[in-house]
């Protein structure tokens, strides 16, 4: 059986520095521009693209692409070549419409989407504005997961995982750079941001090409909708389309019912989001996207036993990474909030605010990670109609969820729902999971999971106290803060590593060995 973890190592370094990148971007952010009214037509502006960038950008495209370009590898470098030639330019076409038509109609789809925000003067028209501005942001990063793609049927992860850290460098520099020129003219310097991601979104894709060509892929002018391995790309990603579709219309009822909040609420729910997607990145979304190409290889090679030992091998990793981390980013969460964001105009309130999303977010990261884990087999076997209907019930208990709840706790309604659907959606995959990989033991990856939580929240709150008694006894100075926040979670790891141990978890020393050697 081939190990993943070096895989993993790489798209884990890559995606360390881009994710790190993505937070100092937010403080930025929180420091020019804090959390009111253009935070908030910003963040809803840059949500209206990324409505469609699961479907053209990331899980879908990833999700139907990599199998079959796994399979077209196998007829030679030609037949590969040929068929991501043809992906590339039918994005071209599609997506390039889609921006186009949204640059259009910016103003109008902002109208419903964003409803509420019509009942503070020029909110709207500034979320309009600024959803032309960033719309072409959607065909850059279609062509960077694309390039993606290709890369990770090479075994080649790194430097996919690294790209994004250029879009983060960009999206950090252009509204620095031009917050003084903007202001001089005028203009409102949230416009800085917008440009700085688009511009962010073509550098990702740039960045990837002079390794696409060294892995020896080759640009053919060709376009072919009858070619019988476009059409298994198209017959996998339809229903994973319309799985990720449900999921965006719920991102749009979302957007839409927090627009009838209180003002900051959909800032504070981004920022909260945005420290949560760093482990998610780092470990959640590493394994899952080292494993697909993997069980999609032993797939093509009717290999299911190593399969199906690939998939359980890669859950109890990503269960080992994303629980620790994700309990001890919980305990911490209010010092860490405090850490990256809370200067410039970003207020105590703010932290205190957004730390309560956080928390409501980071519990919900081993469920997401486990999601995209399982759907992966699924997509190995040319089944996207499952991981669709698992989609389709767990926004439905999330929009239920968040009429239920928004009118009792406000904004932690959205993040407390997405938790919970998430661990729903989970269930109904692992339901029907026998289907595809034969019978297996749950109850023991069940207790695996429970023991790992037990170790993690243990380790969690003692990290929470030392940080306390840190605070208390060295101060919060910004580089005490980091210092404060590095022993407490270092020796947190320790414990939490030290728990497993003692509870009989052996994978733990396994894991932490193949993760460290070379």
């Amino acid at each position: 059986m081939q190990d993943i973890t070096k895989g993993v190592r790489a798209f884990t370094i890559g995606t360390a520095i881009s994710r790190v990148l993505g937070l100092v971007r937010e403080s930025v952010f929180a420091y020019l521009f804090g959390a009111g009214m253009t935070t908030d037509a910003f963040n809803a502006a840059f949500r209206i693209p990324n409505l469609f960038r699961d479907l053209f950008a990331e899980t879908a495209l990833s999700a139907a692409f990599i199998p079959a370009l796994t399979s077209a590898k196998q007829k030679g470098k030609e037949q590969q070549n040929l068929l991501a030639s043809n992906v590339f330019n039918v994005l071209v076409i599609v997506v390039g419409t889609i921006v186009v038509l949204g640059i259009i109609f910016s103003p109008y789809i902002v109208k419903i989407i964003a409803f509420g925000f019509g009942t503070v003067p020029n909110k709207l028209n500034l979320t309009a504005t600024l959803t032309a501005v960033i719309f072409p942001f959607l065909l850059f990063i279609a062509f960077a997961a694309w390039a993606m793609g290709y890369l990770n049927t090479e075994q080649e992860f790194f430097i996919p995982s690294l790209a994004p850290a250029f879009f983060n460098i960009l999206s950090i520099a252009t509204p620095i750079i031009l917050y003084m020129y903007l202001v001089k003219h005028g203009v409102d310097p949230i416009f800085g941001m917008a440009i700085g991601v688009t511009i962010g979104g073509l550098m990702q894709f740039l960045i990837q090409i002079p390794r696409l060509y060294k892995k020896g892929f080759r640009y053919r002018f060709y376009i072919n909708f009858k070619d019988p391995s476009f059409k298994k790309i198209i017959t996998l990603f339809i229903p994973v389309a319309m799985g990720l579709a449900a999921s965006r219309i719920n991102v749009t009822v979302d957007i839409f019912l927090v627009s009838l909040l209180a003002e900051r609420s959909m800032t504070w729910l981004n920022y909260a989001f945005r420290i949560m997607h760093l482990p998610l990145g780092l470990f959640g979304i590493a394994v899952g996207t080292v494993a697909l190409p993997t069980i999609s290889k032993y797939v093509t090679q009717k290999k299911h036993a190593e399969a199906k030992a690939i998939l359980f091998d890669s859950l109890k990793l990503v269960f080992f990474l994303t629980i620790s981390s994700a309990a001890i980013i919980a305990f911490l969460s209010y010092p860490i909030t405090r850490l990256i964001y809370e200067r410039g105009k970003f207020t105590p309130y703010d932290t205190y605010a957004t730390t309560q999303a956080l928390i409501l977010y980071i519990i919900g990261i081993p469920f997401v990670a486990g999601i995209r884990n399982v759907a992966a087999v699924f997509y190995a076997y040319r089944d996207a109609k499952t991981p669709m209907y698992a989609s389709f019930v767990a926004v439905a208990v999330n929009i239920v969820l968040n009429l239920l709840l928004m009118r009792i706790i406000g904004f932690r309604a959205f993040p407390l729902s997405t938790t919970i659907s998430s661990f729903v959606n989970l269930a109904i995959l692992f339901y029907y999971l026998p289907r595809k990989v034969g019978r297996f033991k749950f109850l023991p990856l069940v207790k695996y999971f429970v023991l790992l939580a037990i170790a993690a929240c243990t380790a969690g709150l003692f990290a929470m106290l030392i940080n306390d008694f840190l605070v208390s006894t060295i101060g919060l100075t910004f580089f005490e803060q980091i210092l404060n926040l590095l022993i407490s979670g270092s020796i947190g790891l320790a414990i939490f590593y030290s728990l497993c141990l003692i509870l009989g978890l052996d994978e733990a020393k396994d894991f932490l060995k193949r993760l460290v050697k070379r």
